[in-house]
């Protein structure tokens, strides 16, 4: 491989932790005369490199990237909305009110492309707890606060469901007692933990009827164990990152209200 070694970055690429390994096997046959003679060689190299701080920065590097991380940083930073609270996803038991707010978001943001694609409306939506990745601090909210809580880069489906399926997903909430936040449901558990009562915009599960489930990616694939999102009627991707649609949401929002309400509660 040929090395520029004009390029400013070439050898100057500070990587924190660096592994690598090396698997050879080859095979030759090689002929003298009437004599044919099969060589093999195989053999397996490991070697780690620690590339750690102790390396120092060129500074011509340093001050090319400069500029393009300030402007970064600025875009990154720029307020977008106010939140009024903290908001941290161990603030309650069965839903929180950061929770809530992604679910409602997604649901909001989704549905209009959701619509404009297929002329159909979004029955509800299920991320989970896991996902939510840092709490949303009082004050100025920006897409920084976006890429803290969401830094992976998931992205919403919508899933065409039997109502069977979305039988198994009510089961599966009541069985994690988890605040997977959702929105569109309301999951009531009696005082022993077992359903009281479930609705999708308000009505009972038609066993009949097929539902429009926004989730993530991930989720899609049986991520948390959520198989019953396996295999579904219909998968409608919508080329919209869950973060993306965070930040469009605090673009439009003056003031963040979210709450913990009464989507998943025990009696």
């Amino acid at each position: 491989m040929h090395k520029n070694t004009n390029c400013p970055y070439h050898n100057h690429i500070r990587i924190t932790h660096f592994v690598i390994f090396i698997t050879l096997t080859l095979f030759l046959s090689c002929k003298r005369g009437d004599i044919v003679t099969d060589v093999q060689i195989s053999g397996i190299e490991g070697k780690e490199i620690n590339i750690n701080d102790s390396i120092s920065g060129d500074p011509e590097i340093e001050a090319f990237v400069k500029p393009f991380r300030e402007h970064i940083d600025q875009d990154l930073s720029a307020p977008l909305a106010y939140n009024p609270t903290d908001l941290s996803k161990t603030d309650g038991e069965l839903n929180t009110a950061i929770g809530n707010l992604m679910a409602d978001v997604v649901l909001k943001k989704a549905e209009t492309v959701f619509h404009r694609r297929t002329g159909k409306h979004i029955d509800a939506v299920l991320l989970n707890f896991g996902g939510i990745r840092a709490t949303m601090a009082r004050g100025n909210t920006t897409a920084r606060t976006a890429y803290e809580i969401m830094p992976f880069e998931n992205a919403i489906v919508v899933l065409e469901l039997t109502g069977d399926k979305v039988r198994q997903l009510a089961d599966y909430l009541v069985k994690a007692r988890t605040a997977h936040p959702i929105s569109g449901i309301q999951l009531v558990l009696d005082k022993d933990g077992e359903e009281k009562s479930f609705l999708i915009n308000g009505k009972p599960i038609d066993p009949d009827r097929h539902y429009y489930i926004a989730t993530s990616d991930y989720l899609m694939n049986g991520g948390d164990h959520m198989n019953f999102f396996l295999n579904p009627v219909r998968t409608v991707p919508l080329d919209y990152r869950i973060r993306n649609a965070m930040i469009d949401y605090f673009t439009e929002t003056d003031t963040i209200h979210t709450r913990r309400d009464d989507r998943f509660i025990s009696q």
